[in-house]
């Protein structure tokens, strides 16, 4: 820390790298080129592809200025610079590469370069930028170019497609996002590959998607209301940070979903967009603000969900469970449902959530039990009908939730509405998965309305008493219609949590 210039802003998170040389700073407005090739084992060859991206990185900012300013290299001091005649060097980019071994021994490459477009200069004002106290960071925005992040992404894609090689022409170049998340998309698609998934089939994410998945913005007055509300508040909602679809219409409608225990989680989902750093200390006073954000909403059904948080003891039940109880303090009468993670399978965490006696408890079974591992390798299937199982015990109602779309079978579908039945689950969503981004699962194919119209009917044939099932439906989806059409029923003494469940979980 002895390089920081004083506190970075709250809304900065301080991440450890491996890579680079002391500090530098990342946001929106950078373009970020991750290129990822095999080099030698001399020495001299990262250094080599080191000099390669920066003399890159020079050739596309002198395309795209037109030759207007002199960009180049600054000796011991690796980057792109701005130098002019007599002026002080400004850094316009920075290198950040190591290398790994991969699983047949090559020397491969990772991250690369991070080149300043339009970002807000002010997050190198809080470091010693790179160990360059004396020389400034600067942007092409700051020197008066009017260049557009997509505009210098082509020139750059195409200049370091050419410098690397036919053999390396689809070199990630992108918008800053986080490089954790870059680096886990082979393993992901491996493990599809494992559970049987022929990914030479998946959808690329560029493919325009059907009608019925094509949602209209509607950002009218009570959605623009609700986002003060949230904002107001310092509150996080799943609608944002998951990228919901529906965000428009339950926005419009008063409805969201507020995520507590912070906004990242610990686990590693593919097919999540939330946040994967490492957590922050939770918030004592969140549950008061969400209480507060409930009241000025004046809903009747609140929804309540959560990251999954394995570095607590609890799991963050204990957090959970002041939420529901700051709810009802505040709103007497009002309905609170609440979407859990595993809590690690700890039964007495989860009866720290039971205690406070939320009306719905959902916990999402997600897919079917063959992509389990693919899909939420740090999840089980049985531990999570275990979950439902022990809330319909206690005598709530219960709910989960499951995305087709990855590569299962109408038939596994409805294995799994079976074993959610036997547990005494009473209300489950069905939605496609869509991809939030290219580092997330593939889509293996967009199931139709007749398709998730015909789950429904096979659902509610097994017992069920309500199953939302369409391509937009989430987990949160008209969740105050679905708990109202379910009765409360209290179920107590079941004779085995799992005794019901079907041969697909017998046979574990």
């Amino acid at each position: 820390m002895d390089d920081l210039l004083r506190d970075p802003p709250p809304q900065t998170a301080i991440v450890k790298s491996d890579r680079g040389g002391q500090w530098t700073w990342h946001g929106p407005g950078q373009l970020v080129a991750y290129t990822v090739v095999t080099l030698s084992d001399d020495p001299g060859a990262g250094p080599a592809h080191v000099c390669l991206l920066e003399n890159a990185t020079i050739e596309a900012l002198t395309e795209i200025t037109a030759g207007a300013s002199h960009f180049g290299r600054l000796d011991g001091k690796p980057g792109v610079w701005v130098l002019e005649s007599g002026a002080t060097p400004i850094k316009l980019a920075s290198v950040g590469i190591r290398t790994i071994r991969d699983h047949s021994g090559r020397r491969r490459s990772l991250h690369g370069i991070a080149v300043n477009i339009d970002c807000d200069l002010t997050g190198f004002a809080d470091i010693v930028a790179c160990g360059s106290a004396e020389l400034p960071v600067g942007s092409l925005s700051s020197l008066g170019y009017q260049c557009s992040l997509e505009d210098f992404r082509r020139v750059l894609e195409r200049v370091l497609a050419e410098a690397l090689g036919p053999q390396t022409r689809t070199a990630a170049v992108t918008q800053y996002r986080r490089a954790a998340e870059i680096e886990r998309r082979p393993e992901r698609s491996r493990r599809l590959e494992e559970a049987g998934v022929d990914l030479t089939s998946a959808l690329d994410i560029s493919e325009r998607k059907p009608e019925w998945l094509r949602i209209p913005a509607n950002m009218g007055e009570a959605y623009l209301s609700l986002k003060k509300t949230v904002g107001d508040l310092g509150l996080v909602t799943v609608c944002e940070e998951a990228g919901c679809p529906n965000i428009y219409e339950c926005w419009q409608d008063g409805t969201a979903t507020f995520m507590v225990n912070g906004d990242r989680c610990t686990r590693n989902c593919g097919f999540c967009l939330v946040d994967t750093r490492r957590p922050n200390p939770l918030d004592a006073s969140e549950p008061a603000r969400v209480a507060e954000a409930v009241a000025k909403l004046g809903l009747s059904h609140a929804v309540v969900t959560c990251v999954a948080r394995d570095d607590l003891e609890d799991g963050g039940a204990a957090a959970i469970a002041a939420t529901i109880r700051a709810i009802r303090e505040r709103s007497p009468g009002v309905a609170v449902e609440v979407l859990i993670s595993d809590l690690k399978g700890s039964s007495t965490d989860l009866g720290v959530v039971l205690e406070a006696e939320p009306e719905v408890l959902n916990h999402n079974l997600e897919t079917v039990i063959r992509l389990q591992r693919a899909v939420r390798p740090q999840a089980d299937y049985v531990r999570s009908l275990a979950v439902l199982a022990r809330a319909k015990e206690a005598g709530l109602k219960t709910k989960s939730g499951l995305m087709v779309g990855l590569g299962e079978s109408i038939e596994e579908v409805e294995v799994a509405l079976a074993d959610l039945a036997a547990v005494g689950v009473s209300m489950v969503t069905v939605g496609q998965y869509l991809r939030p981004s290219r580092e997330h699962l593939p889509v293996h194919r967009y199931w139709t309305p007749e398709e998730f119209d015909e789950i429904a009917t096979r659902g509610l044939a097994l017992g069920l008493a309500h199953v939302q099932s369409s391509p937009l439906t989430r987990s949160s989806y008209h969740a105050r219609e679905a708990s109202s059409a379910v009765p409360v029923t209290l179920v107590r003494n079941m004779p085995s949590a799992l005794s019901g469940t079907t041969s697909a979980i017998r046979s574990l």
